[in-house]
């Protein structure tokens, strides 16, 4: 087998569902515009938003609805909505994190790893300066970074690139079946977090980050990548 820890350098995360835990806040602030357009909004339609971004999620509710907006209404509430949600996001703390997932980060910097995030939300920076994680990345791209949307690999390719660093160099990790997809169609090596059978596409599925060591992950990476 090749040593696939040799040419690992980059390792790129996601951030709700990844890092933290922030999709009970988007869903206090979806539900809150729902309740206002008097649309039925449970919690299994909110996992349908995954990976989207503000306005395809609020299209997305629209539709639900049997809603029509001009496209400055849809402004206006992406807006208001984005409100809501920053106002709850200011009060997150440090021990949001995710479990595991600070111990990975030290052990990857600390082993010489680059490190960076890559996500839709263009509200990142506000999350990881709530929860004291800004010095973690050595590169943060937030939703303004892409202009494409996942599973277009672009949000991961700028992340290599500001690394300088091939997608083959690089790790991904993501919760999303779009982000999974992503990354594969971007060259990368995928570690998907949650459960397998709803990341088929990942080259190697984990649960989370608690009791996870890097070269548990290089090891498994390789063994799948040959596999494959």
């Amino acid at each position: 087998m090749t040593d696939l820890s040799e040419k690992i350098k980059g390792f790129v995360f996601n951030l709700d569902g990844v890092i933290v835990d922030t999709a009970k806040y988007h869903y206090i602030a979806w539900r809150r515009l729902a309740d206002e357009m008097g649309v039925d909004f449970p919690p299994e339609q909110h996992d349908k938003l995954r990976s989207l971004s503000r306005m395809e999620s609020l299209e997305k509710i629209l539709e639900w609805g049997g809603l029509y907006m001009t496209e400055a209404e849809k402004l206006h509430w992406a807006d208001v909505k984005n409100n809501w949600y920053q106002g709850l996001i200011a009060n997150m703390k440090p021990e949001e994190v995710l479990p595991g997932v600070l111990p990975f980060l030290d052990e990857v910097r600390n082993s010489g790893g680059r490190t960076a995030l890559s996500s839709a939300s263009r509200n990142a920076w506000a999350v990881l300066k709530s929860t004291r994680l800004e010095s973690y990345f050595d590169v943060v791209l937030d939703g303004s970074a892409a202009r494409k949307a996942k599973p277009h690999p672009e949000c991961f390719l700028l992340a290599a690139a500001s690394l300088q660093l091939a997608p083959a160099e690089c790790i991904v990790f993501d919760d999303a079946v779009l982000g999974v997809r992503a990354a594969r169609i971007g060259g990368f090596h995928i570690v998907g977090i949650g459960k397998p059978e709803h990341l088929p596409d990942a080259e190697l599925v984990i649960p989370g980050f608690t009791d996870c060591r890097l070269s548990d992950i290089l090891e498994s990476v390789e063994k799948m990548a040959t596999v494959g």
